[in-house]
């Protein structure tokens, strides 16, 4: 059975809050004048979809940001999916990204646009510009020179996978040429631009 929308609403208004700061707040001003726009809005992207299981926070606010770039939305939605993106564990490297990415499918103007306005959203939230490379650009530069047991590792098990688990966190599976199951993965933490630890599983 479908949810009620008041029900959805006020748990869309929730994971908002978690999300930014002084949210609930945020969310009254914004829709001051349109309580009912509001109300189908937080309720279906942050009570509905932000609930569905089949994308992780972070790559569903990549998708929403893409979206609202492609849109050529430079307002209030890039804004606030700026704050609920860094929230959910995107990196600032991570966000400049998907603008570029969607500037081959939905044209240079829009990019252009987004590009123009997070200027101006980067220096109200005091992130860096240009912001530093991502964690996982960090770790494939680690993984391009090699030492001690991260190269044992790779020397065992030469293919690899990187993801991305945070603004700060990657994991690295490894596994052998004809062998698709990882033998080894590497939980990789990045701090200032470089690799400060990496913790080594061997699942098997």
């Amino acid at each position: 059975m479908t949810e009620p929308m008041d029900r959805l609403h006020e748990r869309g208004r929730e994971n908002f809050a978690g999300l930014v700061d002084d949210g609930a707040r945020r969310l009254d001003a914004l829709f001051a004048t349109v309580p009912a726009l509001g109300e189908l809005a937080v309720g279906t992207v942050y009570g509905h979809l932000h609930e569905r299981p089949a994308l992780d926070a972070r790559t569903r606010e990549a998708v929403t940001l893409a979206a609202i770039v492609a849109a050529g939305m430079v307002g209030p939605p890039l804004s606030v999916h700026l704050r609920t993106g860094l929230a959910a564990g995107l990196s600032p490297a991570e966000v400049c990204e998907v603008v570029v990415q969607t500037a081959a499918f939905a044209g240079f103007p829009r990019a252009v646009s987004a590009a123009d306005q997070l200027n101006r959203l980067f220096e109200g939230h005091d992130l860096p510009i240009p912001p530093p490379p991502s964690a996982r650009e960090v770790v494939l530069a680690h993984l391009a020179e090699p030492a001690g047991e991260v190269a044992e590792v790779l020397g065992e098990f030469p293919r690899t996978e990187v993801q991305a688990t945070g603004p700060d966190r990657v994991l690295v599976s490894c596994s052998g040429d004809d062998d698709p199951v990882p033998g080894a993965v590497l939980h990789c933490a990045v701090t200032g631009g470089e690799v400060t630890s990496v913790t080594v599983f061997r699942p098997r």
